[in-house]
């Protein structure tokens, strides 16, 4: 492509993933003095100084502020489609807290994920994830917020019941029956492991896609690294680097989602492994989102 990427999205990374041995603040300002980046995702702090600390920091910045809520519970490992009651509404509560400090740090809307599930027991589950997600999209939609789910693999790592793009399409129409304010996150990094294509995911789930992610996974089990661990783009036995990136980038371009005059955010998901250096794994990121912009038919 000729023009520029930031014309068609506003590129964000995850700041969780992206530093996560740096403190917050620094990794914040990291992010922020990066004029890369037209977005920024960040998640639950620590404390009440913290979180204003952030909130100055992202003030500054002209940055867009995404909330990510998956860590409130994939850490104390709720599960808001829970089959017991009780522990539903642990979820629940915690994405309404999620939604609240959302919006003290300038985020117009929150992600999470669902829980996990069995096949004996799917529509129930189905049904108890409705009810938080059409609880938490109530409550949004007070403060003029979005929420929304993002489809993660469901019989591999997180196991989550959303899941394959027809059942997301499937509870994405069914949400926005009544709340205009819900849309799906999709991922790259998840195709792989979902067992499916970018042209599947995004052809199915077109309609209520709001949000985008890209990333790599090992789909192969008996290779080192498998599952949802988000390794830099040509990592050893992976599944993703540049000709896959150019393709989900392809599929988008075929599917409508280049909006110079609503770009939607598209944000890096990598996580450097244990002895690898956070900058040089963001930058090998950058290189291979320009790569694949450039190899891009105008």
């Amino acid at each position: 492509m000729r023009e520029s990427i930031h014309k068609y999205f506003q590129v964000g990374t995850i700041r969780w993933m992206s530093f996560p041995r740096l403190d917050v603040l620094e990794s914040i300002e990291r992010i922020a003095s990066d004029d890369y980046f037209d977005a920024i995702e960040i998640t639950q702090c620590k404390d009440a100084q913290e979180r204003e600390a952030v909130r100055k920091l992202l003030a500054q910045s002209h940055l867009k502020v995404c909330y990510g809520a998956q860590p409130r519970l994939l850490g104390p490992k709720l599960n808001p489609n829970d089959l017991d009651e009780e522990g539903r509404r642990a979820a629940e509560a915690t994405l309404m807290e999620a939604v609240d400090e959302a919006e003290y740090l300038g985020a117009r809307g929150i992600a999470f994920l669902a829980g996990r599930w069995s096949e004996e027991t799917r529509e129930e589950s189905y049904a108890q994830l409705r009810k938080t997600t059409e609880h938490l999209c109530a409550y949004a939609a007070k403060k003029r917020m979005d929420v929304e789910l993002e489809v993660f693999d469901y019989d591999v790592d997180k196991a989550a019941l959303i899941g394959p793009a027809p059942l997301a399409a499937r509870f994405a129409a069914d949400i926005r029956l009544r709340h205009p304010n819900f849309g799906l996150l999709v991922d790259l990094s998840h195709f792989p492991i979902c067992h499916e294509s970018a042209r599947d995911v995004v052809r199915t789930c077109r309609p209520y896609i709001t949000h985008l992610h890209f990333g790599n996974a090992v789909a192969d089990p008996g290779a080192q690294g498998h599952g949802d661990l988000h390794q830099r783009l040509g990592y050893p036995n992976s599944a993703n680097d540049v000709p896959e990136l150019l393709d989900y980038l392809r599929v988008l371009k075929e599917e409508g989602f280049f909006r110079a005059e609503d770009p939607m955010v598209l944000s890096m998901e990598v996580l450097p492994t244990a002895d690898e250096d956070e900058e040089i794994v963001l930058a090998n990121t950058k290189r291979c989102l320009n790569r694949a912009w450039a190899l891009l038919e105008d």
